[in-house]
């Protein structure tokens, strides 16, 4: 027997998996995506191009979100000895628009979503791939591209109101986070 299909070898390689993963200071729950626009609007900029400034940078937050080391972390929590077992998880994604230079308070959307084995099921024959990292992959960027939308569905008033009260003259930040845990 090679030292590589060592059965004793592969087990305690799971173990140390399991311990690592148990370790909470290195667990990956959460990707997030962060968008500072510092350029002010001209001042005889339109309401809807505000409104389209905003949605620009919301949508800058999520591509960093999608695109980030952090939720391939998470789609690899999906595999048999991770702690997302039975493909079964629970999460959100949150939209947090800051209004740098005013008084406003911030400006925070979240939508909850469920992942359960049959998304996986879809997902693999969408992917064509077998390999549950990839699926998960595909999975959390679906979702998190509807939530994003739903969060800002639900911020959109709140918006046209801080473009009203000229709330957005100024710097901007949006933070996209997904935050995924194991559905108990």
């Amino acid at each position: 027997m090679s030292f590589r299909t060592n059965p004793d070898r592969i087990l305690d390689n799971i173990d140390r998996q399991r311990n690592r993963d148990l370790n909470l200071e290195h667990y990956a729950r959460a990707a997030t995506g962060r968008e500072l626009d510092s350029e002010t609007p001209e001042a005889d900029a339109t309401p809807t191009e505000r409104l389209r400034r905003i949605f620009n940078l919301t949508n800058r937050g999520y591509m960093s979100a999608a695109q980030s080391t952090d939720i391939k972390r998470l789609a690899s929590r999906f595999r048999a000895i991770g702690d997302i077992s039975h493909c079964h998880a629970r999460g959100d994604v949150s939209v947090s628009i800051q209004y740098l230079d005013s008084e406003r308070y911030d400006d925070i959307g979240i939508v909850p979503f469920e992942i359960v084995p049959a998304d996986l099921v879809e997902a693999r024959k969408q992917t064509r791939t077998t390999r549950p990292d990839a699926n998960a992959l595909t999975l959390l960027r679906t979702h998190l591209r509807n939530g994003v939308m739903a969060a800002y569905g639900k911020l959109e008033p709140r918006i046209r109101e801080a473009v009203r009260t000229r709330a957005d003259l100024g710097h901007l930040a949006v933070q996209v986070t997904i935050d995924v845990r194991p559905a108990d």
